[in-house]
């Protein structure tokens, strides 16, 4: 009964606009999912140099445990990096604060980089050791790298990460 009343007053389909709109947006999608990938990539190259940072998660790099079938497999490596930050759970979170231009949020996937906490969001509900199985540590911060210049994406993440000492 509710869904009836719903496609009443929507319709069973995207209206002409909102299709226009998705046709549109597929296609520059390979042009967009380029510089999402190469920008994340250059992040991870970033994040693996610094001093701050304990582990780096990003299937083209090559200190991953499954770099080779990343690269059989993947014709670029994402837009997903993760990584763990040191000093643990409150590093993170005051790495997020001094975040600028990074959105804080759980969801991910946008043009604008995003940046979340996996303990405290989408895994919070797993005890500490489950997440360690999946390899979500207290100090794990996964970034959604997106279309920003890469100069600006890197220099912000390097100024949270010492704001954050």
């Amino acid at each position: 009964k509710e869904m009836m009343f719903f496609i009443r007053h929507t319709g069973p389909a995207m209206s002409a606009f909102n299709a226009w709109l998705l046709s549109k947006s597929l296609e520059t999608l390979p042009l967009r999912m380029d510089r999402h990938c190469a920008n994340a990539l250059a992040v991870a190259e970033a994040l693996e140099k610094s001093e701050e940072v304990e582990i780096v998660r990003y299937p083209h790099l090559k200190s991953h445990p499954q770099y080779e079938l990343a690269k059989k497999q993947m014709k670029q490596g994402g837009g997903i990096v993760t990584f763990v930050v040191k000093g643990g759970f409150e590093r993170a979170k005051r790495f997020l604060d001094a975040l600028q231009m990074f959105l804080i949020t759980s969801n991910l996937g946008d043009s604008r980089s995003i940046a979340t906490h996996p303990a405290s969001t989408t895994h919070s509900k797993l005890t500490v050791e489950e997440r360690a199985q999946i390899g979500i540590f207290p100090g794990s911060v996964r970034l959604s790298i997106g279309l920003e210049n890469i100069e600006d994406i890197i220099g912000d993440i390097t100024n949270a990460l010492e704001k954050s000492k």
